[in-house]
């Protein structure tokens, strides 16, 4: 009994740590783990168990072949489907919806949507339509189509795991196919037929950088004769400002540089672009003697492209290298020749000085570089880009080549031939073998954070279960919810599941809830097989806040969304899964 109330206590507070969001969640898991074994909770031997755990293994293994994948060009040919879309705004939103949930079914979600979305944003601003019409509903799209497969989504792999602690055998790669198509389906219609109209309206963007109104930010100013300016360089020149103006070009007479070196000399005549708020400006002009020049053409050159300078807005993603971080800190000036000119966030530029934002999961920023070097950035600080361009579909060779890889750990899990976590780790190990991806690539896949939480929390699944404590809980659900039938009795699982992956990460929701499934199932004396479904459709339906998934967290910025935004179309596709989940459920898993 006394480990049951420690562990109970370890839970609240780890839920409560959880929603407040103060420690990330892989920090949270560890230490509740930890603190449960000092209680001697959790048996000293059994601390590390969780990360070699075949559901750990298998949840890296697909990341890295869903890199795989992405590297080839082969998940992209499905972007020549979005022609069949047409212009109408409910045939994209239902196109980009189905074709996302496709992706999502075999690749991380957040993958499938960082394929995908540039797609989003490039059609709506095509048609001039908001791209906040769309966006939500294929980040919503990436969710229900992880339900369909086992690889699709931590949480199945987690209750698949389960299922073979309880029954023998764990489910296979399309055992949640049924449940989850119907659902996907379901929700995917919704929210391309009617969802989209429910969204809120934001400015439409017809260009990339269109969301910073740049004009606003960047003037030109001229370095007259005499002026302290006069022989600095441009790094000496920004750091008179703190450090918060950003030189993007520099016009000596008739020769023009964009992105020049920190290391440039001014000279008297010299016009200077520079990009702060007004108030930098102001420092800056009074501190060097500069005067204002109305060149807007010398403006629109250096913002635009001088050979392959570029512009380009990227999105921040959770867990990426520079979330937390400053503009200061990351200093991309000096490290990548790239410049920062402006960060957005929930749709609105940021008017405080760039090195004082702290960025976020789902910022989007202005960058301005060369391009291989802005696309070397993207993959080392992990940056989804944002801009209108059109799919790469890859060589034929090497999309054919990875599908094979592909095939082969589903036809080996299908079959029996191995376990899911060896035919992935093989799998991953021949795409490395055949440089469809580097090591670096490889280990950047995995979402080290979420292994960490799988790690930690997978012992302390196996506690509430050794200790009693779930079934404790599920003698206390049997008794309020005496008067429900069995299917209401699944019902208030998943619909409480759901509850739960809105505020905590999906995978940890899945770990805390499939022992208290199985409980109930043994109470009622029932399958297991109804309540670990109702468990696995919960914990991938975080419909209803920005932080319950990546790809919800991942759309906020470019759609402009508030945090009440996600209600409008969440609740509504939260009512129709388990609508359409339950009755599918009980007729292909009847308990």
């Amino acid at each position: 009994m006394v480990d049951q109330v420690i562990l109970g206590v370890g839970l609240v507070v780890a839920l409560a740590l959880f929603v407040w969001g103060r420690w990330r969640y892989d920090l949270v898991a560890m230490v509740t783990l930890l603190a449960l074994v000092l209680a001697g909770v959790v048996a000293a031997d059994r601390t590390f168990s969780g990360f070699g755990h075949p559901a750990v293994i298998t949840v890296a293994a697909v990341l890295v072949v869903s890199r795989g994948l992405r590297n080839s060009g082969a998940v992209n040919v499905l972007g020549r489907a979005m022609r069949l879309a047409g212009e109408s705004a409910t045939g994209q939103a239902v196109t980009l919806t189905l074709v996302t949930a496709v992706c999502s079914g075999f690749m991380n979600n957040v993958g499938a949507l960082a394929i995908l979305m540039p797609v989003a944003v490039r059609m709506a601003r095509s048609g001039g339509r908001s791209p906040s019409f769309v966006l939500m509903p294929v980040a919503f799209g990436s969710l229900l189509g992880g339900m369909t497969t086992l690889i699709g989504t931590p949480p199945n792999i987690i209750i698949a795991s389960y299922r073979g602690d309880v029954a023998g055998t764990p489910y296979g790669m399309f055992s949640f196919t049924p449940v989850g198509a119907v659902v996907a389906v379901a929700g995917c219609v919704f929210c391309g037929l009617v969802g989209w109209r429910l969204l809120p309206k934001r400015d439409p963007a017809s260009s990339a950088g269109a969301l910073f109104d740049i004009d606003a930010y960047v003037v030109e100013l001229r370095v007259p004769k005499g002026s302290k300016a006069e022989g600095m360089t441009i790094g000496e020149a920004s750091e008179a400002a703190a450090g918060d103006a950003v030189i993007v070009g520099i016009a000596h007479g008739d020769r023009r540089l964009a992105m020049p070196s920190r290391r440039e000399r001014m000279a008297a005549g010299d016009v200077l672009v520079v990009e702060a708020d007004a108030e930098t400006i102001g420092t800056l002009t009074d501190a060097l003697g500069l005067e204002p020049d109305g060149d807007r053409e010398l403006r629109e050159e250096m913002l635009g492209a001088e050979g392959e300078i570029v512009v380009v807005e990227a999105i921040v993603t959770p867990g990426g290298r520079i979330e937390g971080r400053s503009a200061a800190q990351i200093d991309l000036r000096r490290r990548s020749g790239i410049n920062i000119l402006g960060v957005a966030r929930e749709g609105r530029r940021i008017g405080r000085r760039l090195r004082d934002i702290r960025l976020r999961g789902g910022d989007v920023l202005l960058l301005q570089g060369n391009q291989s070097a802005l696309q070397q950035a993207f993959e080392t600080l992990g940056l989804l880009p944002l801009a209108q361009r059109d799919l790469a579909v890859g060589k034929p060779r090497r999309a054919a080549l990875a599908v094979a890889c592909f095939a082969a750990g589903i036809l080996a899990t299908v079959f029996g031939l191995a376990p899911v976590e060896v035919a992935f780790a093989a799998s991953a190990c021949a795409m490395l073998i055949s440089r469809l991806l580097t090591l670096r690539e490889a280990y950047e896949a995995i979402d080290w954070p979420v292994i960490i939480l799988l790690g930690a929390m997978i012992p302390v699944g196996e506690a509430m279960e050794t200790t009693g404590a779930a079934g404790l809980v599920a003698e206390g659900l049997l008794r309020v919810s005496s008067s429900l039938p069995p299917w209401g009795l699944l019902l208030g699982l998943m619909v409480v599941t759901m509850l739960l992956s809105n505020v905590i990460n999906n995978a940890a929701a899945a770990v805390l809830m499939a022992p208290i499934a199985i409980g109930l199932a043994a109470g009622v004396g029932a399958s297991a097989d109804p309540f670990l479904m109702g468990v696995a459709v919960g914990a991938s339906s975080a419909f209803l806040t920005p932080i319950g998934h990546q790809s919800n967290t991942l759309v906020m910025g470019p759609g402009g969304y508030r945090f009440g935004d996600y209600w409008r179309l969440g609740l509504p596709v939260s009512a129709i899964v388990p609508a359409a989940g339950v009755p599918v459920i009980l007729l292909v898993w009847p308990m």
